[in-house]
């Protein structure tokens, strides 16, 4: 595998593409109360890192690290593009967000993300990789559609 990952790249119409894609995909999952993607322009915050993951300069997929508070981050916008499912991306993510969290001093990351079948994937990626099942944080609301994971790294 000849993958490598890049910080930014916001700007970058694959990356815009899939962010794009992604964010239409939830919105049409859930009802806006319960879906929290954020858009190319939320991920620019001071407090977020965006990183994505390239084979020989093809997108493979994405995802962003969120400083919530001293030693808590927050997983953002993990998204796999569609040709590079099942390859590994996913896990590959979140281990660099992982490792990029703990380089900052976070000793705990969360995430939001959806209980419907779209989403069904991720949830056993997060399960596997020693996420549990939580409660909300931060200023989400609890609803039908929203599961909540926390891991102490």
């Amino acid at each position: 595998m000849n993958w490598q990952f890049f910080e930014g790249e916001l700007d970058l119409e694959d990356v815009r593409a899939l962010l794009a894609q992604h964010f239409a995909e939830m919105r049409a999952g859930s009802p806006s109360s319960a879906c929290h993607v954020l858009p190319v322009d939320g991920l620019k915050e001071p407090a977020i890192r965006f990183f994505t993951l390239r084979e020989d300069g093809l997108l493979l997929g994405c995802g962003a690290l969120k400083r919530l508070e001293p030693g808590h981050g927050e997983i953002k916008s993990m998204r796999t593009a569609d040709n590079a499912l099942g390859r590994g991306v996913g896990r590959a993510l979140l281990d660099h967000l992982t490792a990029m969290a703990r380089s900052e001093g976070m000793t705990r990351l969360s995430l939001e993300t959806g209980s419907t079948e779209q989403c069904a994937a991720a949830n056993r990626l997060y399960e596997k990789e020693g996420f549990e099942r939580t409660g909300p944080f931060g200023n989400y609301a609890d609803t039908a559609w929203t599961r909540f994971f926390t891991r102490e790294i």
